[in-house]
């Protein structure tokens, strides 16, 4: 994507005033992008955009500059920007780059490049189609489609040299369904880091009848009751639980500034001995993956709990180097105008070896939670609350009413140890995580759980 001796010229401009390091990250990325709206394709749009970032590092303070064009002129001019940041000092040497092998790959099978428009916009027609066919209660479909392909070149004063193709897809289905007065939405958007074979696993017409189950099972739902209670997560929905209330009270800079819930209680009993809990941008072709970090750190599976007891932090470059360990690879930027900050991949509870069947039928009286909406939280004291998008009463051990309007409240350490079920049917959930501005792709999962107590925000009895 540029030429080696251009990259190192611009590694050495950085350090013109000192510095512990500099490092390029130079993007290039094309996409497509179909939006169907009530039955009419509302958008159809291709594009690419490239650039590159120029940071220079001194302890956990760094500069950053970026520009949309890759000349050398441009670079050197970043480089110069960046470097203005670090106080007057000896001027810092670049190691010879030497190119890094990644330990995993994860190719698209079937280039979404090569797939025609016309078939893109078919798929998004197809859950339009399936989704009102299910019922005549579905009132409106949102049908989104998006492919890109990321091309990433990341270089480093210390002789990094990384270059690396990222694939990625997704399908989204909204419905909205109205019976009466009472008007429900469901949602449902798998995605991978894969090509057009990700549709194979995950057909247009099953996303769009899980969208609209969910709106329409919805509108016959009853108003959720409140209080404390026992509450059943469905596979996957853990995971969304785990990232927010766990997972970012666990990103380094977020402990570094003494702003975590879990600063301080490294090797602690903090959840449940039932929960072992990591973060792995290793998997393949999964949503939150890739082969090197956006500070060319090799992807890496990180162990966060281990039978409840707290392992460590999810690092970047600058907060391991303060603390003397290891960068965890979770080093991630949005794009080339951002600076790398701290941030998940695939934040996963791992499978129990309880049944989910067992664990349902064992709980006397909860709620069991389909799918979760937007959520919070504050990973200083670890308080969330999260939105129930599809719940149902649990009645003498069986799923029985949908209720609706009920949210979960509660303190990351004290639900993670409430914990007394974990089942062996793990599923995933995927979403885009903004942090400081910043959105990346990010998976969440886990299998079915149980949480003993738990706060239920509800408006009925």
């Amino acid at each position: 994507m540029l030429d080696r001796e251009l990259v190192e010229e611009v590694l050495a401009a950085a350090l013109a005033r000192g510095g512990d390091f500099s490092e390029v990250f130079v993007e290039e990325r094309t996409s497509t992008s179909v939006r169907l709206d009530d039955g009419k394709i509302e958008e159809l749009t291709s594009g690419m955009d490239r650039g590159a970032g120029v940071r220079v590092g001194r302890g956990t303070a760094y500069g950053y500059a970026f520009s949309n064009r890759l000349d050398r002129e441009a670079l050197l001019e970043a480089a110069a920007a960046a470097a203005a940041s670090v106080r007057e000092g000896e001027p810092g040497t670049v190691v010879d780059l030497r190119a890094l092998e990644p330990s995993v790959v994860h190719r698209a099978k079937r280039p979404t490049s090569n797939v025609p428009a016309a078939d893109k916009v078919a798929w998004v027609r197809e859950v339009d189609d399936a989704a009102r066919s299910l019922s005549p209660e579905v009132r409106q479909v949102v049908a989104v489609y998006g492919d890109s392909l990321q091309r990433v070149l990341i270089a480093a004063s210390d002789g990094r040299w990384v270059e690396e193709e990222r694939p990625r897809i997704r399908l989204v289905a909204q419905v909205v369904a109205a019976r009466d007065d009472i008007i429900q939405t469901g949602f449902h958007g798998p995605a991978g880091l894969a090509g057009a074979e990700f549709l194979d696993a995950h057909r247009p017409r099953q996303i769009a009848e899980i969208s609209a189950n969910r709106a329409v099972t919805m509108l016959g739902s009853i108003p959720a009751p409140a209080g404390e209670m026992t509450v059943v997560l469905a596979p996957g929905m853990g995971g969304v639980l785990f990232h927010e209330a766990c997972g970012h009270p666990l990103e380094a800079d977020i402990v570094d500034k003494e702003a975590s819930v879990y600063r301080g209680r490294f090797g602690e009993q903090v959840a449940s001995p039932l929960v072992n809990g990591i973060d792995d941008a290793t998997i393949p072709n999964a949503w939150g993956s890739f082969s090197f970090d956006d500070e060319g750190t090799p992807a890496e599976r990180t162990e966060l709990f281990r039978h409840g007891v707290l392992q460590g932090w999810m690092y970047d470059r600058l907060r391991a180097t303060k603390d003397g360990a290891p960068s965890t690879g979770n080093g991630r930027r949005q794009s080339y105008q951002h600076p790398p900050i701290p941030r998940m991949t695939n934040s996963y509870i791992l499978n129990g070896t309880s049944k989910a069947g067992e664990v349902v039928a064992s709980t006397e009286r909860g709620v069991y939670v389909k799918a979760l909406g937007g959520g919070e939280v504050n990973p200083a004291t670890g308080d969330f609350v999260f939105g129930i998008s599809e719940g149902y009463l649990v009645e003498g051990g069986e799923i029985t009413t949908p209720v609706r309007g009920a949210n979960l409240i509660g303190r990351a350490i004290e639900v993670m140890q409430a914990v007394d079920a974990v089942a062996d049917d793990f599923d995933t959930w995927e979403g885009v995580c903004g942090k400081e501005g910043q959105g990346v792709p990010v998976g969440s999962g886990s299998p079915t759980l149980r949480i003993t107590r738990i706060t239920v925000g509800g408006t009925g009895a």
